[in-house]
């Protein structure tokens, strides 16, 4: 009743009450998610916001439910600043991301039937996983505000070091994850025609 009373009173003296922020549509994450390639070092982000993030990946489709797709995040300032050096020229572009999450997929799983591969494709079909999971992760991430990087130049054998990443998975990319700067230029996309033909 009361708060009932206090809304009627804020409307009587012709104030708007305050609206909830809403999440963007699906349609404003594809048109906003870009490749980021300079970061704002003066904002960060969480460690409970990641685990959002890798929660929100973990519901991408792979192959039988097998979640092959493994994440090792880089967020202490440690850990960022050592596999800053394991990224190749991408170093100078996301050194003041807040956070650097190796991405990896178990071998011999996705793609296979009781330790066989079922077609030619074999791990193949964990790469794909892998990136499945990652593209859920990075449409999360613009869902939320943040920018990502993926980058494929990386040292594996020195990232496998690292984190203590065993045999048994294959380092794919590192994500680079923050607030973008300033505004990228989105490329120019193939027309529609050039990659889709119908039956």
């Amino acid at each position: 009743m009361i708060l009932a009373l206090s809304v009627v009173a804020v409307l009587a003296c012709g104030q708007q009450p305050a609206q909830q922020s809403s999440s963007p549509s699906f349609d404003e994450v594809l048109a906003t998610r870009r490749s980021v390639r300079s970061f704002d070092a003066s904002k960060s982000i969480s460690e409970a916001e990641v685990r959002t993030l890798l929660t929100a990946a973990q519901e991408a489709p792979s192959w039988a439910n097998m979640e092959p797709t493994k994440y090792y995040v880089a967020i202490s300032a440690e850990k960022r600043a050592a596999l800053l050096e394991m990224i190749g020229g991408n170093k100078e572009r996301v050194c003041n991301a807040s956070v650097l999450i190796v991405s990896t997929f178990e071998t011999g799983r996705s793609g296979f039937f009781r330790g066989q591969q079922t077609n030619e494709v074999g791990d193949g079909w964990g790469a794909f996983d892998n990136g499945l999971s990652n593209a859920f992760l990075v449409l999360q991430a613009r869902a939320m505000g943040f920018d990502t990087l993926i980058m494929g130049m990386r040292d594996a054998d020195a990232i496998r070091t690292e984190f203590a990443i065993p045999e048994t998975e294959a380092v794919m990319a590192v994500i680079a994850l923050g607030y973008r700067l300033e505004e990228p230029i989105r490329p120019a996309r193939k027309d529609l025609n050039e990659i889709a033909k119908f039956f």
